[in-house]
C-alpha cells in the first residue's frame, strides 16, 4: 500500500469525483463540477488536499480563505460558497473556511480523515491564519429528535455519552462547537438541516506577521518502554503493540519506538527447542508482524519503529528492526554488530549497509542495541544528514544499560543530532536466554544553550512500563549546526581523519 498526501491536481477529477460518490452514498449533497475543483486549484491551490492510495485519490479536503471582517461565518453554507462561485475567497483573509472533506467508504479504516485534518492545521499555521472555520453535520441527530434538542445532543456527544460519526471525529481533532446553525444544508434529512459550527485556533497566529515556514519542525517522538509477558496467543501480541501506537498516536506523535526483540515472548511454544531452533522459529513470525505493525503505522498515521526482530535471509539469521512509515513505505536495517551472547546461542550475523532514512520528518538512522557502542557508525549516519537517531535495546543488567545509554549520549552530543532509545522491563521466565531485562527509555540531546542543561530532554522511570512522550526541535539542530558555541561537525581534523564506508 503506497499512501501520499498532497494537493489536488486537475487530473485528478474522475478520482475525486468516484470517491465522493462512493463516501456520500447519495444522501448528502451533490459531487462537485470539474469547473468548481478547477476553479478552487486555480485560486487557492495550497488549500486543496488529498490522500492517494495506490495512484488513486480516495479522500479529499477542499477549502477557502475568508476574511471574517467581511464575511460572516454564521452564515449558511450556499451562502459562504456563493453558490459555488466562492465569490468570497481572499487571499488576503485571516481564515481558513473548510468547505468539504469526504473519505471514500472503504478506506476510512485507514484513518485518513485524521491526515486531512493535521495537513489543515498546518497550512493554517504556515500562512499564519488564526482559526479553521467549518460547518459540520450532525449526521446521528435524527435518531434523537424527538426526544432531544440540538443543543442537548451536542451536549451529550461532548461527553462521549452518544456517539455521532462527524461531529466526534472533529471534536477529537481539537475543534469546539461555536454555534449552533439552523436550515444548514437542506438536503441533509439525517441532520435535520441542523450544523454545528466549529472552530479550531492556531495558537501560533501572529496579526502582523505573515509566517515563512515550510515544513514541519518539531517532532513529537513516542517512546514504548514494554513490559514483558506471556501472550496466549499472536493476536494478543499484536493487541498490545496496537494499545501503545494507539496510546502514542492520540499524543499525536510523528515517531514510535519498540525496544529489540520486544517480540519474544512468542518465543515461549518453543522453550524446549535449542536456542537457535526457537529464534528460527519466532523469524517464521517476523513477515506476518512486520506487515501488521505496517497496517498501524497507516492507520494511525505514525511512523513506527518495529523494535527488532529476528530475520531468515538466504540461511542466514538477522537481527533486524523495520521502519514502517505512515505512508505505507517499508525500510529494513540489519544490525551491524552481533554480541557474543547472540553469536553463542542463536548464531546471528550482522548486516552490512549503514544508511539514514528520509521521512515525513526529517532524517532518521537505525541502531540496534550494540551498534551505538561503535561511535563509527553514528559519525558515517550524520554525514548522511542524520537528525533524530533511533535506537531500539534489550540489557538485561543495570551495566549493560549503562554502556547503551553513555554511548547514546555521546553519539547526540558528537553528532549535532537527537538519540532516542527504547527498551523492555520485567522478565519473562519461560523463554530461555530472555530472562530478565533492565531499562530506562530515554531522549537525548546535543549540549549548548539551546538543549536542556544535562543533554537530556526526557527519560523514562526505570524498569516500569510507559511511554515516554518527547518533543525535539530540528532548527535548534540547525542553528546548532551554524552557531553553536563549538561546532564539533564543522571542526573535525579531515586533513589528518576520516571515517568512510569501504567501497
Amino acid at each position: 500500500m503506497d499512501i501520499n498526501l498532497r494537493t489536488l491536481t486537475r487530473k485528478d477529477y474522475k478520482d475525486l469525483s468516484e470517491s465522493m460518490i462512493e463516501a456520500y452514498d447519495g444522501h448528502a449533497g451533490d459531487v462537485w463540477t470539474r469547473a468548481h475543483i478547477n476553479d478552487l486549484i486555480d485560486m487557492f491551490p495550497e488549500g486543496q488536499i488529498c490522500v492517494e492510495v495506490d495512484k488513486k485519490v480516495v479522500a479529499c479536503a477542499l477549502s477557502i480563505i475568508i476574511n471574517t471582517k467581511k464575511t460572516n461565518v454564521y452564515e449558511k453554507y450556499y451562502e459562504i460558497i456563493d453558490d459555488g462561485k466562492f465569490s468570497k475567497h481572499d487571499g488576503e483573509g485571516d481564515t481558513l473556511y473548510g468547505i468539504e472533506v469526504f473519505v471514500h467508504s472503504e478506506y476510512r479504516s485507514l484513518r485518513l480523515g485524521r491526515r486531512l485534518y493535521d495537513a489543515r492545521k498546518e497550512l493554517c499555521e504556515q500562512m499564519n491564519l488564526k482559526s479553521i472555520v467549518a460547518g459540520g453535520r450532525i449526521p446521528n441527530y435524527h435518531t434523537y429528535a424527538a426526544t432531544m434538542s440540538p443543543r442537548m445532543y451536542i451536549e451529550r456527544v461532548k461527553r462521549k455519552e452518544i456517539y455521532d460519526p462527524t461531529l466526534t471525529f472533529q471534536l477529537s481533532n481539537d475543534f469546539h462547537v461555536k454555534k449552533i446553525l439552523k436550515h444548514y444544508l437542506p438536503e441533509d434529512a439525517e441532520s435535520m438541516q441542523f450544523a454545528t459550527l466549529l472552530e479550531w485556533n492556531n495558537i501560533y497566529y501572529e496579526p502582523d506577521a505573515k509566517s515563512n515556514s515550510a515544513s514541519k519542525q518539531t517532532i513529537r517522538l513516542g517512546l514504548v518502554q514494554w513490559q514483558m509477558r506471556l501472550f496466549k496467543d499472536v493476536n494478543e501480541f499484536y493487541d498490545q503493540v496496537e494499545f501503545f501506537v494507539d496510546a502514542v498516536s492520540d499524543y499525536g506523535s510523528d515517531f514510535a519506538l519498540f525496544p529489540e526483540f520486544f517480540n519474544t515472548p512468542l518465543m515461549s511454544p518453543y522453550n524446549d527447542m535449542p536456542e537457535r531452533m526457537a529464534m528460527e522459529k519466532l523469524a517464521e513470525l517476523t513477515k506476518e508482524t512486520v506487515a501488521k505493525i505496517q497496517e498501524f503505522a497507516v492507520s494511525y498515521n505514525v511512523n513506527i519503529i518495529a523494535g527488532s526482530m529476528p530475520m531468515m535471509e538466504r540461511g542466514k539469521l538477522y537481527n533486524a528492526t523495520f521502519l514502517c512509515h505512515r505512508n505505507g513505505q517499508l525500510d529494513t536495517y540489519k544490525k551491524i554488530h552481533i554480541t557474543p551472547n547472540e553469536s553463542k546461542y542463536y548464531g546471528m550475523v550482522g548486516g552490512n549497509e549503514v544508511k539514514v532514512f528520509d521521512t515525513d520528518c526529517g532524517k532518521v538512522g537505525l541502531l540496534i542495541c550494540y551498534d551505538v557502542e561503535f561511535p563509527e557508525l553514528g559519525r558515517i549516519l550524520a554525514d548522511q544528514g542524520l537528525q533524530i537517531l533511533f535506537v531500539p535495546f534489550m540489557t538485561d543488567t543495570q551495566n549493560g544499560y549503562m554502556r547503551v545509554r553513555a554511548c547514546a549520549q555521546a553519539r547526540a552530543i558528537e553528532n549535532e543530532c537527537y538519540v532516542a532509545i527504547a527498551g523492555s522491563v520485567g522478565n519473562l521466565p519461560r523463554v530461555n536466554n530472555m530472562d530478565i531485562q533492565y531499562s530506562q527509555s530515554a531522549v537525548f540531546t546535543p549540549s549548548d544553550f539551546a538543549f536542556p542543561n544535562n543533554a537530556i530532554k526526557a527519560e523514562a522511570t526505570p524498569n516500569t512500563e510507559m511511554v515516554l512522550i518527547a518533543d525535539v526541535d530540528l532548527y535548534a539542530l540547525r542553528d546548532l549546526h551554524e552557531y553553536g558555541t563549538v561546532k564539533i561537525l564543522k571542526d573535525r581534523r579531515k586533513d589528518l581523519y576520516e571515517v568512510n564506508l569501504l567501497k
